[in-house]
C-alpha cells in the first residue's frame, strides 16, 4: 500500500519535537508499505532554492517544503504558514498518488490537502486529531475574533464529514470528536507512544551547566507557551528556595513565546535553583533524562486539558523510566495514581509535591519502564493503527 502521510511538522530523533509520526511511518515501511512523508523544512536545513526537496529517513520518503515556523511567530504569521503548507502540500500529494491519505493535526489546516488529494485521487483519508481544536485555543484565549472561531469550527467540522476514520490521542479528543456527530464506529483513542528502544539506550549521561552530581534535578522539557502554565513552576521554586531547598534544581528545557518573560522573572527573583536551556533533539534527551530525577508534567488547569491532551513529554519522561509529577486532573493523573508511577499535585502545590517526594521514598525507575512498555510500545500502538485503517 502507498500511504501519503501529511504532517507539517514532522520530527525525525535527530530533531527537537516529537517523533510519533516517524515512529509509525518506519514501522509501515518495515510492515511492507510506501510511505510519502509530505512536511516543512521550517528551521532552513535545506537551500530554498527549490520548494521541495527529498530525504529518506529509516525508509519513509520525506518530501521538505521551507515554510518557517515557530512558536513564538506573531498568530498572523503562524496563520500564513498553516496555508503556505496547505497549498505547496495539496498538489504534492496529488503528483505522488497513493492507495490512502493519512492527515495529522496540528493545525487543523492540515485537513485542506488532506481532503483534495482524497477527492482528486479518489482514496480515503484518515484524518488524525492530536489536539481538541479549537476549543483548546478558544479556552486559552489565543482565538477571540468570532469569525475566526466560526472558519475553525467550520473546518473541523469539513475534517470530521470528509474523513474515512479518524484517529484520536485522548479519551477527551475522542468523546469531542464524536459529540460533533462523527460515527462511533468511524473513531479510535490510540495515545502518543513510548521510544522504549531510544530512551534505554543510554550512551552517557549529562546535566546542564548549573546541575551537580549530586543535586535533585526536576526537569521540564517542552513547548514555553501559555498552554503549558509554567509559571507555577517558577512558584514552585520560590517556595523551594525559601525551604532552603538548595540542592533541588527546576530545569526547563525547550523554548516558546513566553520564554523570555519566564528568564526575566525568574532573574528578577532571584532564583537560583531554576535552570533554563535551548531545545535539544530527542537523541540528546535520552542521556539528560537518564540523568534526572523526576519528570514534570505541567500544564494550565484548562478543563479541556484534562481528558483532551496527550503530551509527548509524559510518553518520554516514561519510556525513560523517569517518575512524573503532574499538576493537573484527568486521565493522565488517573494513570499516575493508579499505577503509581509518579505524583499527582492536582490537589496540592507542585513546590510541596517535589519536596515530599525529594524528601520522602523514591519510584523504581524500573517499575515505571515497566509500566511504559506494558500500556504504549510503539509496536503495539502502531499495529492498532494499522488495523484500524485497513480498509
Amino acid at each position: 500500500m502507498k500511504i501519503l502521510y501529511l504532517h507539517q511538522y514532522f520530527n525525525t530523533p535527530a530533531m527537537a519535537g516529537g517523533t510519533r509520526s516517524y515512529e509509525m511511518g518506519r514501522r509501515l515501511v518495515a510492515w511492507g508499505h510506501e510511505v510519502h512523508m509530505i512536511t516543512t523544512d521550517r528551521d532552513g536545513r535545506f537551500p530554498k532554492d527549490k520548494i521541495w526537496h527529498e530525504t529518506e529517513e529509516a525508509g519513509i520518503h520525506v518530501h521538505w517544503t521551507p515554510v518557517p515556523y515557530g512558536n513564538a511567530m506573531p498568530y498572523n504569521e503562524r496563520i500564513k504558514a498553516f496555508f503556505a503548507f496547505s497549498w505547496r502540500a495539496a498538489r504534492r500529494a496529488v503528483a505522488i498518488g497513493g492507495d490512502i491519505v493519512f492527515a495529522t493535526s496540528t493545525p487543523l489546516t492540515i485537513a485542506i490537502p488532506g481532503v483534495y488529494a482524497s477527492k482528486r485521487l479518489g482514496i480515503p483519508m484518515v484524518f488524525e486529531v492530536r489536539d481538541l481544536w479549537p476549543e483548546v485555543p478558544i479556552a486559552l484565549g489565543a482565538l477571540k475574533n468570532p469569525l475566526t472561531i466560526a472558519a475553525a469550527e467550520w473546518l473541523e467540522g469539513f475534517a470530521y464529514r470528509n474523513a474515512a476514520r479518524v484517529v484520536t490521542l485522548s479519551p477527551g479528543m475522542m468523546e469531542g470528536v464524536i459529540k460533533k456527530g462523527v460515527v462511533p464506529d468511524r473513531v479510535t483513542m490510540i495515545p502518543n507512544g513510548c521510544d522504549i528502544d531510544l530512551f534505554q539506550n543510554v550512551t552517557s549521561k549529562w546535566r546542564p551547566e548549573g546541575v551537580d552530581d549530586s543535586d535533585f534535578m526536576a526537569i521540564f522539557a517542552g513547548a514555553h507557551g501559555l498552554a503549558n502554565g509554567l509559571d507555577a513552576l517558577l512558584d514552585a521554586a520560590v517556595e523551594l528556595q525559601k525551604k532552603g531547598a538548595n540542592k533541588i534544581k527546576v530545569v526547563l528545557i525547550g523554548n516558546g513565546a513566553i520564554k523570555k518573560s519566564l528568564q526575566k522573572r525568574a532573574k528578577k527573583e532571584n532564583l537560583k535553583n531554576v535552570i533554563f536551556c535551548d531545545y535539544v533533539s530527542k537523541n540528546r534527551l535520552v542521556g539528560l533524562f537518564a540523568s534526572a530525577d523526576l519528570g514534570l508534567q505541567i500544564l494550565s488547569n484548562i478543563p479541556e486539558f484534562h481528558y483532551g491532551s496527550s503530551p509527548n513529554k509524559f510518553f518520554d519522561y516514561i519510556a525513560s523510566g523517569l517518575p512524573v509529577l503532574i499538576n493537573y486532573p484527568g486521565w493522565l493523573d488517573e494513570e499516575v495514581k493508579k499505577n503509581k508511577i509518579g505524583i499527582s499535585c492536582s490537589e496540592n502545590s507542585i513546590a510541596d509535591g517535589i519536596w515530599d517526594y525529594y524528601k520522602g521514598e523514591r519510584i523504581s525507575r524500573q517499575h515505571v519502564l515497566t509500566y511504559a512498555i506494558n500500556n504504549f510500545s510503539r509496536d503495539f500502538l502502531a499495529k492498532k493503527i494499522m488495523n484500524f485503517i485497513d480498509f
